[in-house]
């Protein structure tokens, strides 16, 4: 007789931090724009790989809530809610927690489409609608599209996962020419256009003519960021927080991005709080 699968997932002790900033962020968020009174806005939040809602924790075993939740409890509350998940397993979850809730939508499907079909055109500018929206793939599984479309839309607030492990082990080897082209489109698709190559690599003279170096993760993260600000055209893109795994390696980085000077200092202040936590 086979277990039955969890309808939730395991996570790291790096993912229970990232939930505490989630937690904190949009508490101080969704306070500030409900104190607002001279201009009604109504703040929604968005969530692209929402998950089953919870999850198990490695370090102690418990149930935690997954960054649903952590929206769902947020007070005073976000005017509206939109969970995205690709795994039927995952919405039915969802929908047990989200009950008989007016404020909540659910969407299964590939979030690069709901959220520039769907969701996004719900959160306008002009309509004094603002969103915080949780962008963390599992890997190189997000189109640069949504990301610049987020900043375009100037209403939109962005944690982003950048998965450095999933780079790493599948696309920025040492040799370049033996990353699959699979891969490499896969890296092209997260980036936005093929800068990256020149980014991650530089040509070195050696002895039996140029080879090429691997750049450092520092470079490429810094060259992200830039293109957070230049590219996709968010006005404030604080440093990313690593986040490290039980080892101390770094897993991914989170970056915060947003056309706030206020939403970029509560979110440098909160990273900071975090930047240097160790492996439990």
């Amino acid at each position: 007789m086979t277990k039955e699968k969890l309808p939730f997932d395991e996570i790291g002790y790096w993912s229970e931090i990232k939930l505490e900033i989630i937690r904190k962020y949009a508490a101080a968020y969704s306070r500030i724009l409900s104190s607002q009174h001279r201009t009604r806005f109504e703040h929604v939040y968005i969530d692209g790989f929402a998950g089953s809602g919870k999850h198990l924790s490695k370090t102690s075993g418990r149930i935690v809530a997954g960054s649903p939740m952590v929206a769902l409890q947020v007070e005073p509350p976000f005017k509206h809610h939109y969970f995205i998940d690709i795994e039927s397993r995952r919405v039915r979850q969802l929908e047990e927690i989200a009950g008989q809730r007016a404020d909540v939508d659910l969407f299964r499907g590939d979030c690069n489409h709901v959220l520039l079909e769907q969701v996004f055109p719900r959160v306008r500018y002009k309509e004094f609608k603002r969103g915080l929206c949780l962008l963390d793939p599992y890997g190189l599984h997000l189109d640069w599209e949504v990301i610049q479309e987020a900043g375009r839309a100037r209403s939109i607030e962005i944690f982003l996962n950048f998965p450095v492990a999933d780079m790493n082990r599948n696309v920025l080897w040492r040799n370049p020419e033996r990353v699959s082209p699979d891969q490499v489109k896969r890296m092209t698709r997260y980036w936005g256009d093929e800068s990256w190559r020149g980014i991650a690599y530089t040509s070195e003279p050696g002895l039996f003519g140029d080879m090429e170096e691997k750049a450092d993760a520092d470079v490429i993260v810094e060259a992200f960021r830039g293109r957070l600000q230049h590219v996709a055209g968010f006005k404030h893109v604080p440093s990313p927080i690593p986040m490290r795994n039980n080892q101390g390696a770094i897993v991914y980085y989170l970056y915060f991005a947003s056309q706030n000077q206020t939403g970029a200092k509560i979110a440098t202040d909160i990273f900071r709080k975090y930047r240097d936590r160790g492996s439990p």
